[in-house]
């Protein structure tokens, strides 16, 4: 409390700011030609604009203090530089051309650099990319980053995993604020739409420093899309079409800024049937997706503040074997419809050389499934059924399922009906710069409810509330960039039946980067990591429908706690870049689920139990454009992990080991802009090495292709892309399917069509 007094009475402090203006201009370092239409953007106040025709740009409204500046463009270097705001001088800055891809802002990590300034090694996609991949859901599209796969339920059901680690083990970031809706359930995906997300950035490793309890695993942080530029206008409509599903997605999006005020505004509706496989369709995949989201923005020379809405509403079939063979979109019973609700403001106080942040969030989980026995109609399903009796057994099942969907709005009750509300907050001071310094303290916390509706109880009612204290610094040597920092964090957990835990935990970080040579990049990092047991864990006690097991919780368990060593090597030139990226990860007091050799309800039971254990792997990978034909790309990564118990087994959902080859193209013409084309092979091996109630799975390979572009239709952008999944119709099970217990095959051929129209 006496912390958020004394930040009132500082934001109550009357500052005076001058009303500074920054003018630049951007030339090739090999012509001296101006640049036009660079962007220019300031990450840390969110605030860009492009340069014109002969290379200029002017900013208007400029805080004083020192800020890091980010000019790129395509079929350049991406360049940053730190400035000294008033600037008295016009900037110069030269460019140099290369045919390597722009590099980002890192957005996850709190000094807001590029990932070659960066210590810490961050993965960065675009959606754009991921979509052009021919991704169904963001789940799915996160699969090509290296080092990250998808536990899945279907094609709708995706939990993100990281080197390994999943669940509450890897957090999860949207909007600015971290997501919570109940991830803790095995048959719960991410409940974000890729709608309105720009790109995604991936954490590899133990990041509780930064993040708290649930980034022991690392960090899946979703970037909204950013505002216009100032004082600019866009709008556009989409589409996009599956054959496999004969799903389609469509939406639109505006967005305007003026000098202080922007908004923006995006919606998108989503539906796919049942995926199809080359023998049968997989009953019940089928989903439908609504996903709204808007943004209100205020930026003045001293403060600048937004605040963001998204609800997301979805209806999921839950598959449990074969049977209806059909291409209709409403879920069959057991199905599950989940509201997701997320709130978040994000604001900035500047001063001289200093500022403050403070992000808050509240998010509003509303979780029901729907079974067939708590079907409410059953003798007017019986007179249903002898009404349209037929001798043709996919007629029957027609008929099946005509009668549940005709039942599910008026005549179903939800057997469980749980709602989480969590309100979380963020305050960051960005200490004044002393001189190879830059440091940040903070506090960060959550209070969280759960509240039971329905008739049957999952996770009982309870309340959790978060504290943590951080500090963190980047120091800028000569020869090598440094980055520590340490956190203390304390959680309480509060179950209704009268169960009482305080977990309690110091953690902290330090990582070294430096140039080996001018072409070669190392990176060291070590940091510890925490993760306090979920409700799930500590609390269950009965059948778990979706695996067929009884669940019994552990009151009694410790948090779990890691120590990883990661080591990155990175060599870069003209034409030429490979890494190499290493871990080694030891987790204290792992939780997981062991068979205690009894039968409960027709169930197996299950305990929930500890034991220390030790995951190990790592990517190595290049990208070749040679010279001169900058327009193409190879691309190749490996990556493996191992997952195993001090006892010797191995930990369950431990992804396959796996090699991903890629040719590219880049090209434009007078009338085909940005366009590109590929073709990808993906390699899985063999999974053997299995927990102890996990079957192991055949390796197989899946090729990929695709080809897209911009063409001007009414002098207005249209963006196309085409793409193909699995050309070959391969029936295979990946290691991470939990229908791959009833042999049941991922998803087979798949043509995605994609038309984007700028307005």
């Amino acid at each position: 409390m006496k912390f958020i007094l004394s930040v009132l009475l500082f934001l109550a402090i009357p500052t005076i700011y001058a009303q500074n203006t920054l003018k630049g201009q951007l030339t090739d370092s090999q012509t001296s030609e101006p640049i036009g239409y660079v962007n220019v953007y300031l990450p840390q106040l969110e605030k860009g604009t492009y340069t014109d025709e002969n290379g200029f740009f002017e900013l208007k409204n400029m805080p004083s203090g020192n800020y890091k500046i980010v000019y790129s463009i395509i079929g350049y270097e991406t360049q940053s530089q730190t400035v000294s705001i008033p600037v008295e001088t016009v900037l110069s800055i030269k460019l140099m051309p290369t045919a390597i891809e722009m590099e980002a802002v890192i957005i996850s990590t709190p000094f807001h650099k590029l990932q070659s300034e960066n210590v810490m090694k961050v993965e960065h996609e675009t959606v754009a990319d991921l979509q052009r991949n021919g991704a169904t859901t963001l789940a799915q599209g996160i699969t090509s980053i290296p080092g990250v796969e998808s536990i899945t339920t279907g094609a709708s059901i995706g939990k993100p995993v990281i080197r390994g680690l999943s669940s509450n083990r890897v957090l999860v970031y949207t909007q600015g604020v971290r997501l919570e809706n109940q991830q803790f359930g095995s048959e719960h995906g991410l409940g974000i739409s890729d709608t309105g997300i720009e790109s995604v950035e991936v954490i590899k490793g133990p990041a509780s420093l930064l993040y708290g309890s649930d980034a022991l695993g690392g960090v899946l942080y979703l970037n909204p899309e950013k505002f216009a530029q100032q004082n600019t206008a866009t709008g556009d409509v989409n589409g996009t079409y599956f054959s496999n599903t004969q799903g389609y997605k469509a939406g639109a999006g505006y967005k305007s800024s003026g000098e202080k005020f922007k908004m923006l505004f995006r919606g998108s509706l989503t539906e796919h049937a049942d995926y199809n496989t080359e023998n049968y369709r997989v009953t019940n995949t089928r989903f439908r997706e609504q996903d709204f989201k808007a943004g209100l923005g205020y930026q003045s020379t001293q403060f600048k503040t937004e605040f963001r809405y998204n609800v997301n509403n979805s209806k999921l079939g839950i598959p449990e074997e074969i049977g209806v063979q059909n291409t209709e979109k409403a879920p069959l019973l057991p199905y599950q419809e989940i509201t997701n609700h997320v709130f978040s403001s994000k604001s900035t106080v500047f001063f001289d050389n200093s500022s403050l942040e403070i992000n808050l969030g509240y998010i509003y989980n509303d979780r029901r499934e729907f079974e067939d026995e708590h079907h409410h109609h059953e003798d007017e399903e019986h007179e249903h059924e002898h009404e349209h009796e037929h001798d043709d057994h996919a007629d029957e099942d027609h008929d099946e399922e005509e009668s549940h969907d005709e039942h599910n709005e008026e005549d179903l009750h939800p057997a469980l009906q749980m709602k989480l509300k969590t309100f979380n907050y963020d305050v960051k001071y960005h200490l004044p710069t002393l001189g190879k310094f830059e440091t940040i303290v903070g506090v960060q916390g959550m209070h969280q409810t759960n509240t039971n509706y329905g008739e049957e109880l999952l996770i009982p009612n309870a309340t959790v509330n978060d504290f943590g204290v951080l500090a963190t610094s980047h120091i800028h040597f000569d020869k090598v960039d440094v980055q520590l920092g340490a956190r203390y964090d304390n959680r309480k957990i509060s179950v209704e039946n009268g169960i009482d835990r305080d977990f309690n935990s110091f953690n902290g970080a330090i990582g070294f980067k430096t140039d080996i040579t001018k072409n070669i990049t190392a990176r060291l990092n070590l940091a510890t990591g925490f993760r306090a047991p979920n409700l799930a864990e500590l609390t269950s006690d009965g059948v778990h429908h979706g695996s067929n097991r009884y669940e019994i919780g552990n009151s009694e368990l410790d948090n779990e706690q890691n120590f990883q060593t990661d080591l990155a090597l990175e060599y870069k030139s003209e034409h030429l870049e490979l890494f190499v990226n290493g871990f080694y990860n030891v987790v204290n007091d792992y939780i997981y689920l062991s068979p205690n050799g009894t039968v409960i309800d027709g169930a197996a039971a299950y305990d929930y139990v500890q034991n220390d254990a030790k995951l190990y792997g790592g990517e190595i990978g290049f990208h070749l454009h040679p010279h001169p034909l900058d327009w193409l790309h190879f691309e190749s990564s490996f990556e493996t992990v191992t997952g195993k118990q001090n006892n010797g087994l191995y930990l369950p959902l431990i992804p396959a080991n796996s090699i991903n080859n890629t040719i590219r193209v880049e090209y434009d013409t007078n009338w085909f802009q940005n366009g590109y084309a590929f073709v990808k092979l993906q390699s899985t091996f063999k999974q053997s090495n299995v927990g102890y109630f996990e079957t192991p799975t055949d390796g197989y390979n899946l090729l990929s292709a695709g080809l897209g572009g911009t063409i001007q239709v009414f002098k207005n952008d249209l963006t196309i892309s085409v793409s193909g999944n699995n050309l070959t119709d391969k029936s295979y099970i990946n290691h991470l399917s939990r229908l791959k217990n009833d042999g049941i095959f991922n998803i087979g051929r798949n043509f995605i069509i994609g038309l984007n129209y700028s307005i």
